[in-house]
């Protein structure tokens, strides 16, 4: 009776512990991920408001990589190649180059402050807004409100609304 009783405790504290293990380790910092997505500005706001998609049409493709410093705050640096389809030709119209300062606000949203520097000559800040809507194991897709405000290159200061959607690792 008492080896029983000793079999049937060991299986139980072995099963706890193989359980136990099933459980992701916690995240360790420094941490470094990353991320690739679709931009569209919808409409600029400037002495001559612009409306994509009426005209011509701008898509950008934003590639990151974000370095968390903490669990709450962090780096990140973006890359963003912009395409102008106007009259039936497309092309490469402006490279973005976007540094900024990540702060986790909770519940999958983040604030990203970011500096611009454009290919075009154009500079200034771009505020987002980021949500995670969907988190895999290793992965994750969001939406993101940009809000780009720019200046330079002998044109008026210009504001968009922009909406991004993307997947990030």
């Amino acid at each position: 009776m008492a080896l029983k009783h000793y079999l049937a405790t060991l299986f139980l504290w072995c099963s706890i512990l193989t359980f136990g293990q099933n459980k992701p380790p916690e995240p360790t910092y420094p941490r470094v991920t990353g991320y690739v997505g679709v931009i569209h500005p919808v409409i600029t706001f400037s002495r001559q408001n612009t409306l994509n998609f009426k005209d011509s049409y701008v898509v950008g493709f934003p590639v990151g990589l974000n370095l968390w410093k903490t669990p709450k705050a962090g780096f990140s640096l973006e890359i963003v190649p912009l395409i102008l389809s106007e009259k039936g030709i497309s092309r490469v119209s402006n490279l973005l180059i976007h540094p900024g300062v990540l702060v986790a606000l909770g519940k999958g949203y983040t604030f990203a402050g970011r500096a611009a520097f454009e290919t075009s000559g154009r500079y200034g800040l771009t505020p987002v807004l980021n949500k995670v809507v969907k988190k895999n194991k290793h992965s994750g897709y969001y939406i993101a409100l940009p809000l780009p405000l720019r200046f330079g290159n002998g044109r008026p200061a210009s504001f968009t609304l922009g909406f991004q959607f993307g997947m990030n690792f």
